[in-house]
């Protein structure tokens, strides 16, 4: 190529623009993932009893401490920390997905009804005794959580089967979804004695305190899958960022890839609620920090909007357990607390754009 020509030079220009573009989007997602390592390893320290960060070091390579020391970081505090990098991811690239592929900045998990489905099932174990699957009675709740949050899955994903159905119409569905399992949720509720009452109230606001390593590898596996599947489609997937029209004019089979995120994204979020409970606010404002950060080409805001999601959950773990010494708060009600502001501060950030 003759570079002394104006076209190639303009060609050479936009490559390097291109490049630059790479590399700072590269570099933003180290840095995010170097935090996420140390807010994991701040979790483990964190606790009844705090443990330093260099016998921490010293204990994962080594798997040698003083006393119960390697047992409370190995088998306690890691996974939880762990956990709650897992949950956060499934939660961002759930909320990341569901809101490209309707183009719909307030959808999530939380919008289709999941969560709602999970919270139903867990009431059902934790009030009335029923055991949805038959298993054990020390996995009751969480099989019945994961049963509804599977089933309301498989609602949405019925619906957007039906012939003329929109992006619309699936969100109104989950509305609907939504106000049903909630109002089902309210009536066992009604029904029951103080002591179940307070155990579903607990458990709606979201726990690592129950991670054991089985649950987090469970949660890693349909994490990693999922993500792999998603990230095969990412050219398909920013081109559903567009309108369906473009999509498809672009060899796009636009029903085929919102019927494939949807499963996923139902996969996602019921694994990650049916062993914590419910975290509110992390698949709506992960997705927008990230795309914030690196705009929709989905090479990058997919794995970002996970990060993303991760650092969130884990930070707030963090904050659970130093607000009141000795008392680690329920995790939802500090993603919410957090979440609320940025929430509103991506609100008024959109006012004032348009």
């Amino acid at each position: 190529m003759n570079r002394s020509n104006p076209f190639s030079k303009a060609i050479e220009a936009d490559r390097k623009i291109y490049r630059h573009m790479i590399r700072k989007r590269t570099a933003l997602t180290a840095a995010l993932f170097a935090l996420t390592i140390i807010l994991v390893l701040v979790n483990i320290s964190l606790g009844s009893t705090d443990i330093s960060l260099s016998k921490i070091i010293t204990i994962l390579f080594t798997g040698k401490g003083d006393g119960h020391t390697p047992m409370i970081v190995l088998d306690i505090r890691l996974p939880m920390a762990l956990m709650a990098l897992a949950v956060g991811a499934c939660l961002g690239l759930g909320g990341c997905e569901i809101q490209t592929i309707l183009r719909n900045p307030i959808a999530s998990p939380y919008t289709l009804g999941i969560t709602h489905a999970a919270s139903f099932g867990a009431a059902l174990g934790l009030i009335l005794d029923a055991n949805v699957l038959n298993v054990s009675e020390a996995v009751m709740v969480t099989s019945n959580a994961f049963f509804f949050a599977l089933l309301a899955s498989v609602l949405v994903y019925a619906f957007s089967l039906r012939s003329g159905s929109s992006k619309t119409s699936i969100i109104l569905f989950g509305i609907a979804l939504n106000f049903m399992f909630a109002a089902l949720t309210m009536v066992l509720q009604y029904v029951a004695d103080d002591e179940d009452l307070q155990s579903l109230v607990f458990w709606n606001m979201g726990s690592m305190l129950k991670t054991t390593w089985v649950k987090f590898w469970l949660v890693f596996i349909v994490l990693i899958l999922c993500s792999v599947v998603l990230y095969k489609n990412a050219w398909k997937l920013t081109a559903m960022s567009l309108d369906d029209t473009k999509a498809r004019s672009l060899g796009v089979n636009t029903h085929k890839i919102r019927r494939m995120v949807i499963l996923l994204t139902s996969l996602l979020t019921a694994f990650a609620t049916c062993f914590v409970g419910s975290i509110g606010f992390v698949g709506i404002i992960a997705p927008h920090i990230a795309r914030y950060l690196v705009g929709e080409d989905q090479r990058f805001l997919l794995p970002l909007s996970g990060l993303v999601g991760a650092l969130v959950v884990s930070f707030a773990f963090v904050v659970s357990k130093v607000v009141i010494p000795g008392v680690i708060l329920p995790i939802g009600l500090v993603t919410a607390i957090i979440g609320i502001p940025i929430f509103l501060s991506i609100i008024f950030n959109k006012m004032r754009i348009m």
